[in-house]
């Protein structure tokens, strides 16, 4: 490669970088300085040091484990249905030759719409007494209860289902690229040997979609830890906070408590957090990447 080239390069690649400086790293810097000062909403500046005081309020107050607790349970009750199901529909979709549009239409549409929309509809669906919910709890002869949203054992599961229907359509996305990856001569082989269409599945489709696994569960598990608009559209963190989840209590501590040093600490804890149950998913798959290779 020449020098001038390079140079060109640099060139295309400078607003990109101008951008996740000023936005992405510079912030994150920031709130990692902050982090270790008492820096508040009502003043200017970084405020008095405060070393890790910040980090020890955080882990010895029982909100934060809770809320951590609570991301936790959320991330448990979505990652697991949103692969196998996104899995599934998109193996039955694969196996139609025509109008697989219609389905990549019908399952990745809710995923385009607003977290508020898709809040406001499912709100609506639970409702007590007049919901959705509430009606096909009469089909069955029940009594329609005080709503989903409304009891500490079911708000969670309320919020969860709702992310499954909002989120399922990128996972089935994923899965259906990479089932057209795999070519179609080995499922024919396999037919002529007589195995069966689980069979086939089990000893072609997943080992393949091994690489497309690990990266939608990697991706799930990610983007369920930082849940935040679900909750806060349709809990509110309530009844109580049974449904407060890590973020909201960042956010309540930094603008409603006005302690951005506070929130700042509890953000760089999140993030730990993270980055371990990544590295982890990462070293677990890690074997069965080089059986693959």
């Amino acid at each position: 490669m020449q020098r001038k080239d390079g140079r060109s390069a640099w060139l295309f690649l400078a607003p990109f970088g101008i951008f996740y400086l000023a936005f992405l790293l510079g912030p994150t810097i920031y709130m990692l300085v902050m982090s270790f000062f008492n820096t508040s909403m009502v003043r200017t500046g970084l405020g008095s040091f405060a070393g890790f005081a910040n980090y020890v309020e955080m882990l010895g107050r029982p909100d934060f484990w809770s809320s951590l607790l609570h991301t936790l349970q959320f991330t448990l009750y979505t990652t697991p249905p949103l692969v196998i199901l996104a899995f599934v529909f998109a193996v039955l979709t694969n196996r139609f030759n025509r109008g697989q549009w219609f389905f990549r239409l019908a399952f990745f549409l809710p995923f385009i719409l607003p977290s508020a929309t898709i809040s406001l509809i499912w709100v609506f669906v639970f409702t007590p007494s007049t919901g959705l919910w509430a009606l096909v709890e009469t089909w069955f002869g029940a009594t329609p209860g005080s709503g989903v949203l409304s009891s500490p054992n079911t708000a969670m599961i309320g919020v969860a289902v709702a992310t499954v229907w909002w989120t399922l359509g990128f996972n089935f996305v994923l899965y259906l690229a990479g089932l057209q990856e795999i070519p179609r001569e080995l499922y024919e082989a396999a037919a002529v040997d007589g195995a069966s269409a689980w069979s086939q599945i089990r000893y072609i489709t997943i080992p393949m979609l091994g690489r497309t696994t690990t990266l939608v569960v990697l991706l799930q598990i990610i983007a369920s830890l930082k849940i935040f608009d679900q909750v806060y559209l349709m809990t509110n963190g309530g009844p109580g906070i049974s449904t407060q989840v890590s973020l909201q209590l960042i956010t309540n501590t930094a603008f409603t408590d006005n302690r951005l040093g506070a929130a700042s600490a509890a953000s760089v804890l999140l993030f730990i957090v993270i980055i371990v149950i990544a590295i982890i998913r990462q070293l677990t798959d890690r074997p069965a990447a080089k059986k693959e290779a």
